[in-house]
């Protein structure tokens, strides 16, 4: 049986997103297998470039199938609390102290980041350093550059309205 230290922390949102990508995968798979067997039937599989085309299409397709069914496989849905306590799925307002610039950013997990959409993972140096502290706390990040503080104005549940 797998020890809890064999599980990724996910969002709610994140398995969903995980599930659907599959899903769209699983779709996809009866029109790639149709494609390789017309190739197929084309003729000398050795100088054929469209059955090759087709079976590196399936291959591809598989490949990210497993892929993703293993992050599910080991994926832990995790429930923030309803504390000002920054947690995995919470949203964190921190202003940079160097600058004074202000951002907002979703502690996700690992397999859920995305910066554009302001999803930072809880293994990143912000991440890390922003989980277990409150509104208030000055944290110092420990970039592989340089260090940095910031000052955590406001952690929610759900995304800040602009």
């Amino acid at each position: 049986m797998a020890d809890s230290r064999d599980f990724n922390p996910i969002t709610a949102a994140g398995y969903q997103e995980l599930q659907a990508k599959i899903a769209a995968l699983e779709a996809d798979r009866p029109e790639k297998i149709a494609i390789l067997a017309e190739a197929r039937a084309h003729g000398d599989l050795s100088e054929n470039a469209e059955y090759s085309a087709a079976k590196r299409d399936l291959r591809h397709l598989e490949s990210q199938l497993r892929f993703f069914n293993k992050q599910l496989q080991y994926a832990k849905v995790v429930d923030p609390s309803t504390n000002n306590v920054v947690e995995l799925g919470k949203w964190v307002t921190v202003t940079f102290l160097d600058d004074a610039d202000q951002a907002t950013y979703q502690l996700v997990g690992t397999q859920e980041a995305d910066l554009e959409a302001g999803k930072v993972t809880r293994v990143s140096p912000l991440g890390k350093a922003l989980l277990g502290h409150q509104p208030g706390d000055t944290v110092t990040i420990q970039a592989p550059n340089a260090s940095y503080d910031v000052r955590i104005l406001t952690v929610s549940l759900t995304a800040p309205t602009a």
